[in-house]
Formats: structure tokens, C-alpha cells, sequence
């Protein structure tokens, strides 16, 4: 019998997992530019922060929590509301399974449902299987940042993608 994926709403229930699967890319990894993992505390702030229009999404194999995809709005002022920047993190051991293109592409639905006009990715380099996830589903690279993040001794550039949700 093959795994079953589902993506639903994460709930509260659910952090301490988000968590386990954020914070692989923090240590020793330049795919985040957080500096420290997240704990329980951080993880619940952020939580109970997020405003009603923006989604947080999970991919669970067989009741096991393999990825998580958020919404933010992608800058604060307000006229940049009709844009999302997409975040999508998935467990180190469920790479390059598909289920990146699931969960992000139902992430697209949802900002799509709620009227927004914009996505955008911001992808820390090099990581070609995130640029390409992002170009399957129709994200298209806009600009490249040189050296923007320091991390690990060293400056990062990261890659701006942005995708038509009209």
C-alpha cells in the first residue's frame, strides 16, 4: 500500500513539528537566515500573530507532518496587500518527492481564493531544486540580490521569483 499525502490547515497542535521541520535550516544550512532555531514560544508568537487572510498549510504522509508552506504579505505597507510572499519547508528526509509541488501549489489555490494578485519567493543561492519547484508552478525569477545575507562565515545571494495569481 503507498503513503497517503494530505494537505490541510495547521492548527496549533502542529508547531512543535512545524518547528522540528523549520529548524533544519537553520544550523549549519543557508537556506534560512535565521541565525538560532526557533522554539515552542517563538513558533506560538508567530502564531498568534498572523492575520486571518494568511494561510499556514501542512503535508502529512500517513498522519506524520512531511511540510509546511506559509503566506505572508510580502512587505508591510499597505499597498503591497495584493501580494504573498510564499515560504515552503519540507522534512529533510521527504525531498524530491512531490510533495513540494503539492503542498506550494496548494498554497497558490488558497491565495488565489482570497483575491490576491502577487507571489513572490525569495530563495537563498544556490538551490536549484527550489528554483526549479517554483518555476513547475509558475513562478518566474525577477532579480538576483548579491550577497545580501551573512550566515556561516560567508555572504549569501538569494534569488527574487514572483508569480501571476490573476
Amino acid at each position: 500500500m503507498s503513503p497517503t499525502l494530505t494537505i490541510r490547515d495547521a492548527t496549533t497542535a502542529d508547531l512543535e513539528r512545524i518547528n522540528e521541520i523549520y529548524n533544519w535550516t537553520i544550523i549549519d544550512n543557508y537556506v534560512s537566515f535565521d541565525i538560532e532555531p526557533w522554539d515552542r514560544e517563538k513558533r506560538q508568537a508567530w502564531w498568534d500573530s498572523r492575520p486571518e487572510e494568511l494561510d499556514v498549510l501542512v503535508a502529512e504522509i500517513d498522519g506524520r507532518i512531511v511540510g509546511v508552506t506559509y503566506s505572508s504579505f510580502y512587505r508591510p505597507k499597505p499597498a503591497y496587500r495584493s501580494s504573498a510572499e510564499t515560504t515552503i519547508v519540507l522534512d529533510v528526509d521527504h525531498l524530491r518527492a512531490g510533495i513540494g509541488s503539492a503542498l506550494l501549489g496548494a498554497l497558490m489555490d488558497r491565495l488565489r481564493e482570497r483575491g490576491f494578485h502577487r507571489a513572490v519567493a525569495i530563495v537563498s543561492l544556490p538551490n536549484e531544486a527550489s528554483i526549479a519547484l517554483h518555476h513547475k508552478l509558475g513562478y518566474r525569477t525577477v532579480g538576483t540580490i548579491s550577497e545580501v545575507g551573512h550566515k556561516l562565515g560567508r555572504h549569501w545571494d538569494t534569488t527574487i521569483l514572483e508569480a501571476d495569481l490573476s
